[in-house]
């Protein structure tokens, strides 16, 4: 540094670099490194830190879509206890935690460790739960780690090792390796920094073959992929060199005074000067845009090379096998990133793909990723000791042992298990009062349960810190209510309708038949008559329609229109009523004040709910009740006692509970029931620490003993008995009101109305023709000595209207040809006259006298 340098390459190890980092800030010397993949080694905290190959955070994001690529969730660590090594293990936790899985244990290895200190360690990952392991340390000791992991069988069927690029680098280097050294990492998946084949490349590996023959005994040296970062790192900071110079700069130095202080030390760090052009000759490095030996050469704006890509590699044989590419455009691919780059990037879970592997243990079947813990302790369930319902579970007295519905399925499905689980039952409850399963549930996220099996229900709040097993029994919310027999009487014909629903009914059978008898009065018979015979023909039409039985014929378009629209609403009717009134005198009818929920939240009554359950705060917060209304109820006894003696004897007025435990209270009493709808969709199911590989397979479990019948079995061993009631009886039937057939109402009156309408405007047209004289001559009258005169004619028969109508035209045809004919008479007489005294002047002349 002290004889005027302008650039650094290298150092090879992260450790060093981080310290030559600072000098290099401090001295405005580019600092190139092709091996120091750190990621704290950031272009923000050293700006003068060039990073030439992909940083450790591609490889570790390459790991985490890796290991959730096949499902697992959890990881062990190993890793070199330093700087490069916990940086890196750092990167790959935050980016496992992104898909939600995660380091369950991390395993330090000093670098200067021995064979006795990495047995010790292994021995620790070996009875850990999870099988997935993560090494992640240099070529020097990776090995050695292999071969303890070898000798302890860890190596063997159920591992799965992913080591990070440092084998790769081992094995491109090495090649071929030793025959009992490949047998240690049979199975093992790496990952290779992916560098495109190009002409280019392959020329330069056939140099490199000819310059390194006979360099070494056992053959020619490999070339890994960081000694092609290598060359193109030279090569990089060449053409960053000549682009310094094209563009007229020049290379000066000026004295640093904060090093003058450090006079007389043995680095003599007081000669050391800062390069004045350092920052122009970063630009120029960053601005860099070529092809080498790994590819195109062109950073991002954040300081890393654009595009990292990695090869999946599985160690088979006597050597490896690529399986497939990762790519930060794409993600997982069996398609080269080349190839990928193209077209728009696809990160989709089905676009994710890799060829088979072969996994430790020479087997192609995915491991598990887990086993229980080989250290000697049991799974700790917690069971609620109930003392309600105790069909469910139950914990037999002087005993650890618990029994009922929920534990027998979950004995039942631990059996399919494709593995042994061993496990111990712990009481929850101090056996006075039913516990509070949600407290049961938080325990869980504390460590105190590894889980938790019973009639715990799935809820949001409880979802939010476990993990739950596949519903094996669907309960909701139902209220209970007393029920008392409705007994028949006399009057039980009007019980189909409401009263309202009667009254309406028979104002539109009134109506229709008015209507029908104005549309047809005036040209139907049948209609006509006295006022009194006309009344009773109304009324006899209109009621005798509802038996389909009128025997008056409507010949008038419109009234057979609106009858047809009637005679459907009837029909309806009809049937309606008859279904409702078969309904209520041949099946038990039982009677409740209770509806549903819906009527105890309008009521102020008290409402009972069982001690311990969820319900209580459902009814609260999502409900709206108010919580001094709820009464806590524990025994079956003590619901019963509570619903007979209602409010007005300090009881309750319904009871709300899950279905399932509802059910079960009522298959021996007989004098409750259900009312109502369920008002929530709930289910049972075993709970587990969030992401925990056995609620899944207890999951699977389930859905096999349910496709199998065990399921049914084991529910009507415990939970099926004869109900108490009569198979015909059943809640009240609910009166017909008019809510239910107001359309049809709806649409009557308006074909009423429609009709109407008509039949006026017909009426006044007719009136108009066949009364133009009245309207004339009335015109001088008043308003009521017209509408007299309408009324009139609308109340005369049609017929009759137009006899007399043409009647009076025939007179006045007659009329007018009377006065015709006098007319031409006089006419012709005054002709005469005329020509009469006409002829005598003439003669009076000829015979010589004065006309």
């Amino acid at each position: 540094m002290a004889r005027h340098t302008v650039a650094i390459i290298g150092p090879q190890t992260s450790i060093t670099a981080h310290v030559i980092s600072h000098v290099a800030n401090e001295l405005q010397v580019p600092l190139l490194s092709f091996s120091a993949t750190d990621p704290t080694l950031s272009s923000l905290q050293f700006p003068f830190f060039v990073r030439t190959a992909p940083s450790d955070i591609y490889q570790m994001t390459a790991i985490a879509e890796l290991v959730d690529f096949y499902g697992w969730r959890e990881v062990i660590a190993i890793y070199a206890d330093d700087d490069h090594g916990r940086n890196g293990i750092g990167s790959l936790g935050d980016k496992l935690a992104e898909r939600r899985c995660k380091i369950s244990y991390k395993a330090p290895i000093s670098p200067e460790a021995n064979k006795e200190e990495i047995t010790d360690v292994l021995v620790q990952v070996a009875l850990a739960e999870s099988r997935i392991i993560i090494l992640h340390t240099n070529a020097a000791w990776g090995p050695h780690v292999f071969n303890v992991a070898k000798y302890l069988g860890m190596m063997g069927t159920g591992y799965v090792w992913i080591a990070t690029n440092f084998l790769t680098t081992l094995l491109d280097s090495e090649s071929p390796i030793p025959p009992d050294q490949i047998d240690e990492i049979q199975g093992v998946l790496t990952l290779r920094m992916h560098t495109p084949d190009s002409e280019l490349k392959r020329r330069f590996f056939s140099r490199w073959k000819n310059l390194t023959r006979g360099a070494i005994a056992d053959g020619p040296l490999g070339l890994n992929t960081f000694g092609l970062y290598a060359y193109d790192t030279v090569y990089m900071l060449a053409r960053a060199l000549d682009t310094f110079f094209k563009q007229g700069n020049r290379i000066t130095f000026s004295y640093d005074s904060k090093l003058s202080q450090l006079r007389g030390d043995s680095l003599h760090l007081d000669a050391v000067n800062i390069f004045d052009q350092g920052n122009l000759l970063r630009t120029s490095i960053y601005g860099v845009n070529m092809t080498g030996v790994t590819g195109h050469i062109e950073y991002a704006a954040d300081g890393n090379p654009m595009n990292p890509s990695y090869e999946i590699i599985n160690v088979i044989g006597t050597g490896a096998r690529r399986i497939g590419y990762w790519s930060n455009h794409s993600g997982l691919s069996v398609d080269s990133p080349e190839v990928l780059y193209s077209k728009p990037a696809n990160r989709s879970s089905a676009n994710q793909k890799l060829l088979p592997v072969i996994w430790p243990g020479e087997t192609t079947q995915k491991p598990r990723g887990w086993v229980f813990p080989n250290n000697g302790r049991h799974l700790r369930i917690g069971v609620p000791r109930r003392v309600s319902f105790r069909s469910f579970v139950s914990q037999i007295q002087g005993t650890d042992m618990f029994t009922g519905f929920c534990i027998d399925v979950f004995l039942a499905a631990v059996n399919l298990l494709p593995y042994a689980a061993p496990y111990k039952f712990i009481p929850f409850g101090d056996g006075h009062s039913n516990p509070n399963n949600t407290e049961l549930v938080r325990l869980i996220t504390a460590g105190v349960f590894d889980a938790a099996v019973g009639d715990i229900t799935i809820t949001t709040e409880r979802t939010k810190m476990v993990d739950f097993t596949q519903p094996y029994i669907e309960s909701g919310l139902a209220v209970v209510a007393p029920v008392k027999k409705v007994e028949s009487n006399a009057w039980a014909f009007l019980r189909p309708f409401t009263p309202m629903m009667w009254g309406v009914t028979a104002i539109f059978f009134l109506v229709v038949g008015a209507v029908v008898w104005i549309l047809e009065h005036r040209l139907n018979d049948d209609f006509r008559g006295p006022p009194k015979k006309q009344v009773v023909t109304i009324l006899w039409f209109s009621f005798s329609t509802m038996f389909f039985a009128h025997r008056e014929n409507t010949v008038s378009t419109l009234g057979r229109f609106v009858l047809l629209i009637w005679l459907f609403v009837v029909l309806i009717i009809n049937s309606s009523y008859t279904a409702s009134l078969t309904s209520i005198l041949t099946v038990q009818q039982l009677s409740s004040p209770i509806k549903g929920i819906e009527s105890l939240v309008k009521s102020k009554e008290p409402i009972g709910y069982l001690q311990g359950s969820f319900t209580r705060d459902y009814l609260v917060e999502e409900v709206g009740i108010h919580e001094s209304r709820l009464v806590p109820l524990q025994k079956g006894v003590e619901i019963a006692k509570a619903l007979k003696d209602g409010p007005w004897k300090g009881g309750v007025a319904a009871y709300v509970d899950e279905r399932a435990f509802i059910e079960f209270f009522l298959s021996s009493r007989c004098d409750f029931t259900i009312v109502g709808q369920e008002f929530t969709r709930n289910g049972w199911g075993f709970a587990f620490p969030r992401d925990s590989p056995l609620a899944v397979d207890l999951s699977t479990a389930i859905l096999e003993l349910s496709e199998n019948g065990d399921l049914q079995r084991i529910h009507d061993k415990w939970l099926l008995k004869s109900a108490c009631l009569a198979p015909g009886a059943k809640l009240e039937v609910d009166r017909l009101d008019l809510k239910s057939f107001w359309g049809l109402y709806l649409v009557c009156g308006l074909a009423c109305l429609l009709a109407l309408l008509i039949y006026l405007v017909q009426m006044m047209r007719q009136y108009a023709k066949h009364y133009s004289d009245e309207i004339e001559s009335s015109s001088q009258s008043s308003m009521s000595a017209r509408l007299r005169t309408f009324l009139t004619f609308v109340n005369e028969k049609e017929e009759e209207v137009k006899h007399r109508s043409n009647r009076r035209q025939l007179e006045r045809i007659s009329s007018r040809s009377s006065s015709t004919v006098g007319g031409s008479l006089s006419s012709s007489n005054i002709y005469s006259n005329k020509e009469y005294a006409q002829s005598s002047s003439t003669k009076s002349a000829d015979c010589g006298y004065d006309a």
